[in-house]
């Protein structure tokens, strides 16, 4: 495959100049068949001209580093996943991940020289993806990996590499404080921000020879979301300069990608003003990645803040895409239980969002047993309805108790109704004598369940075939 090329030209302070290729026509996907807004209903997604539910679990977050990927990614596979969360994160949670920089002999790095074997890896993540119709979202930017201790031992730091000094860069050797105190100069580097100053220059021009990389290997593929931070609390600027800059890039390579950032208050989401101005600005967010309303939100509360996101899009409908649902247990910042975690999926996806995916292993439930049994449960819901032609319609419940039960429904034909433990509701059917018929799925095996008859005009009552979470898919 034809990829395109790098050419640097050294200058003072080592800051290199580029010059972009445009990768031959023929080995880029049409811009037709990539990923984008479902044309019928934009609130989902559409790949190779196919709508598609995005629904997933993995391990890590840097997937591409992983050593058994070919073998994670045919276990998702296998039991119905279609998406996964990549950071180009290089710090060494477990020792098997590699920086995308060369080392020199006296250890230091050179932010001019590649490591190949990032690169390497990189690309082979696209190719096992694309071969399994596996949309992957990459998140360009990780604040976690230029504080404390990661910081450390990171090429960009000036301590580490050849190319500038703390004095020349305004880096420092240490940011000790946790990253949402947005204390790094690294995140400021674009001038206006709050932390700017010309010396950020040199690190921004490292930057973007960063990304230019990044794009060479994953512009010509259709398969690729492009998220910019991971939970930022970074002012907008910073995230709207990349944004910008990768769609700049991908309109001189001829094709069509979809960029946005995520936003670490949006746990909150009435409160927070980055995510409001990302709604208000359908130009500049083409879709949302609202991930932190799946944490410290729970039960029906849970259900209510999605609400608000969903109304807040009537006008100016889009794909809501959640990367990543916690539930590893319960800790002081509200991850929730893996059982939390079951009820966040199932609620995410009647809510109406475009992507579901379990956190990785110590923030949520991976690909674990229940995360694969959640994602066959969800496919075979499919099989039966489909949900780009239902909407969220918790008020055609009745006698129902807060967090009993969830209804997405498209009303007098396609009907699906979750049951986060057992229990008993009615569904309005309204003036016409209504006969659905269905099936049961037990969420935690993945299997199916017995048949499901409802007769009747008005309430119709429906009963959950036992304890534990149950979906009733009506047709």
């Amino acid at each position: 495959m034809i990829r395109p090329i790098w050419v640097s030209v050294v200058l003072v302070l080592t800051v290199p100049v580029f010059v972009w290729c445009t990768p031959g026509e023929s080995d880029i996907m049409n811009n037709s068949d990539r990923i984008q807004p479902y044309q019928v209903n934009p609130r989902y997604w559409q790949y190779k001209r196919q709508p598609l539910l995005l629904i997933g679990g993995s391990k890590d977050d840097s997937l591409f580093q992983i050593p058994d990927l070919q073998e994670h990614l045919n276990l998702l596979a296998s039991v119905g996943g279609n998406v996964i969360r990549n950071t180009m994160s290089d710090r060494r949670d477990h020792g098997f991940e590699v920086y995308p920089f060369k080392q020199l002999e006296n250890g230091k790095y050179d932010l001019n020289q590649w490591n190949d074997e990032y690169w390497r890896r990189f690309e082979t993540m696209l190719k096992l993806t694309a071969e399994r119709d596996i949309i992957v979202q990459i998140e360009v930017w990780d604040r976690f990996d230029y504080s404390q201790g990661n910081w450390k031992s990171h090429p960009y730091n000036p301590d580490n590499n050849i190319n500038y000094t703390s004095e020349e860069s305004g880096l420092a050797a240490d940011y000790p404080e946790h990253p949402w105190r947005d204390k790094q100069p690294f995140f400021h580097s674009i001038p206006s921000m709050p932390r700017y100053e010309p010396r950020l220059d040199i690190v921004r021009d490292y930057q973007k020879r960063f990304v230019h990389k990044m794009l060479s290997h994953s512009l010509p593929y259709g398969h690729v979301l492009y998220c910019m931070d991971n939970e930022t609390s970074t002012p907008e600027l910073w995230g709207q300069f990349w944004m910008s800059f990768i769609c700049e890039q991908a309109d001189e390579a001829g094709v069509q990608v979809y960029t946005t950032d995520m936003f670490d208050d949006v746990w909150e989401p009435e409160r927070s003003a980055k995510l409001r101005q990302a709604i208000d600005r359908p130009d500049l967010y083409p879709f949302l990645d609202i991930s932190q309303i799946n944490s410290r939100s729970f039960g029906q509360a849970h259900w209510d803040r999605l609400m608000w996101i969903v109304s807040q899009l009537k006008d100016a409908p889009r794909p809501l895409n959640n990367t990543k649902i916690y539930s590893a247990g319960e800790t002081s910042w509200g991850s929730g239980t893996p059982k939390e975690g079951v009820e966040r999926f199932w609620r995410d996806l009647l809510a109406g969002v475009a992507s579901a995916r379990f956190h990785r292993d110590g923030a949520g439930i991976g690909l674990n047993e229940v995360a694969q049994a959640c994602i066959r449960s969800a496919r075979k819901a499919e099989t039966l309805v489909e949900f780009w032609d239902l909407e969220p319609h918790l008020e055609l419940l009745a006698d129902r108790d807060a967090n009993e039960a969830y209804l997405a429904a498209k009303p007098g034909e396609q009907y699906l109704l979750f049951f986060t433990d057992g229990g008993s509701v009615s569904i309005d059917f309204g003036d016409a004598e209504r006969h659905l018929k269905g099936r049961w799925i037990n969420v935690s095996t993945g299997e199916w369940g017995g048949g499901l008859e409802c007769t009747g005009r008005g309430l119709v009552a429906v009963s959950a075939p036992s304890a534990g979470p149950w979906v009733a898919a009506l047709k």
